[in-house]
């Protein structure tokens, strides 16, 4: 039986979902899903809520309880430090919390205007100034923190809390057609490219679509 359980929502839709279960496959977590029905009413609300601090995803280890995909990655990090998801550094693990706080909670417009969806692919789709102010300061994001570490990741060979937060605007650049700097371009890629990212979109891919319309950013 494993030690945890986390509780997600829609594979394909919810970023916060794909951000909590990255950070504990990332961890090394011997964890079950937990997946809610998409007619559910509160898996509704959760997918319609425009803040990021809501039940799911949901983390239950033993007798602790954690929801929040940033709280989560820092409950892991506590647990098993060994695991990387904060870089040695205490400069960088500064800076690493910092870019990934900075995505937990801004980017409003990016969020309203580029909802995930791992399935559509839109090119040619029309990105309005307040979501391409966005789009600048995460490419400023991704040009700084990679040209300080080398990449390819954002803080240098592995992966991080960092990389787990925005990794699902990466797939929102190639679900919309974004285009993108070199540098950001190559991150964006290395992303999809993650194996851990592979093995949730082809769940997506094969989750029944049990929502058949979002109104607003999820």
């Amino acid at each position: 039986m494993a030690d945890a359980t986390l509780t997600i929502s829609s594979r394909n839709y919810s970023s916060w979902s794909l951000r909590g279960w990255l950070l504990c496959r990332m961890a090394g977590l011997d964890f079950e899903l937990d997946l809610l029905s998409g007619s559910d009413s509160s898996t509704r609300a959760e997918l319609l809520h425009l803040s990021p601090s809501f039940l799911v995803p949901r983390l239950t280890h033993g007798p602790v309880t954690v929801w929040d995909a940033l709280a989560i990655g820092e409950y892991l990090n506590e647990i098993n430090p060994g695991a990387g998801l904060l870089p040695e550094a205490s400069a960088e693990r500064a800076r690493c919390r910092a870019v990934s706080a900075e995505m937990h909670g801004g980017f409003i417009n990016l969020r309203s205007a580029l909802p995930m969806n791992l399935r559509a692919h839109i090119p040619g789709f029309r990105i309005f100034n307040g979501a391409g102010g966005d789009i600048e300061r995460i490419v400023a994001i991704f040009e700084d923190c990679l040209g300080r570490s080398g990449g390819p990741y954002l803080f240098g060979a592995r992966p991080t809390l960092a990389d787990a937060m925005y990794a699902p605007v990466c797939t929102r650049f190639r679900t919309y057609d974004v285009k993108l700097p070199f540098m950001a371009q190559t991150y964006r890629d290395t992303i999809l490219a993650w194996d851990l990212l592979a093995e949730w979109t082809q769940a997506a891919i094969e989750e029944p679509d049990e929502i058949e319309e979002l109104e607003i950013e999820f």
